[in-house]
């Protein structure tokens, strides 16, 4: 786990996630925020900036409970979001949001992604689901959402795109990418008839697996409300 700091490094972490989400095709455009956790409250995107104009002194410090720092910019209209996350995942440090092609598609339909590729346990979960439509920028988002990240590291939201939490921002923001192939991959097999479903047995052994690699070993944890310092 990273803890960040209200610092130039930081804020340049968050400023280059931005940008590559728009370098990777997830994100296009003002759509989408990044944040990190800074113990005492966090950093975020502001509203309205696009990400090839946005600089480290432009990203917003704030508490969890809304209040910014005096003389910065707007933060994202979906700040809340961020910060109930961090509330009610201990060990999270970083969130990504974005409306990322075929993640969104999915959540348009309203379609979780359910396990037809055993990638998807990268999520800690059998699935990546589907949180309840709300508003953007709305507290019943944030708490649709944070329902929906209750048993994983990710979910869909929907009519709405995606997001994805990691134990630092590199570790989000893969997570971001894997969730849109994971999307990608079970809308080509609604083409085709759709997925044969791993069983549960199945999933179970992904997940075990994967607990063996490094901090992967700490996701079941989290997905299931566990906080790291009861381990």
């Amino acid at each position: 786990m990273s803890l960040y700091s209200n610092n130039l490094e930081s804020r340049q972490a968050v400023v280059d996630t931005l940008v590559a989400l728009g370098v990777k095709g997830l994100n296009r455009g003002t759509s989408g925020n990044v944040s990190v956790f800074t113990g005492d409250g966090m950093l975020v995107t502001p509203t309205g900036v696009a990400p090839e104009q946005l600089l480290p002194e432009h990203i917003v410090y704030m508490s969890l409970d809304g209040d910014p720092a005096e003389d910065q910019l707007t933060p994202s209209s979906e700040w809340k979001m961020h910060a109930d996350v961090y509330v009610n995942k201990p060990g999270i440090t970083a969130v990504v949001h974005c409306h990322s092609p075929y993640a969104t598609m999915l959540a348009c339909a309203r379609k979780a992604i359910p396990a037809m590729h055993y990638m998807v346990a990268a999520t800690g979960s059998y699935g990546i689901p589907l949180a309840d439509y709300a508003t953007f920028g709305s507290q019943e988002l944030s708490d649709a959402n944070v329902e929906a990240l209750s048993t994983s590291l990710a979910c869909l939201l929907a009519n709405h795109g995606q997001l994805a939490t990691g134990f630092d921002i590199n570790g989000a923001l893969k997570l971001a990418e894997l969730v849109e192939e994971q999307a990608h991959c079970y809308w080509g097999t609604l083409a085709i008839g759709g997925p044969a479903i791993l069983d549960k047995k199945q999933m179970d052994d992904v997940l075990v697996a994967f607990a063996s690699y490094g901090q992967q070993a700490k996701r079941e944890d989290l997905a299931s409300g566990n906080k790291l310092n009861e381990d």
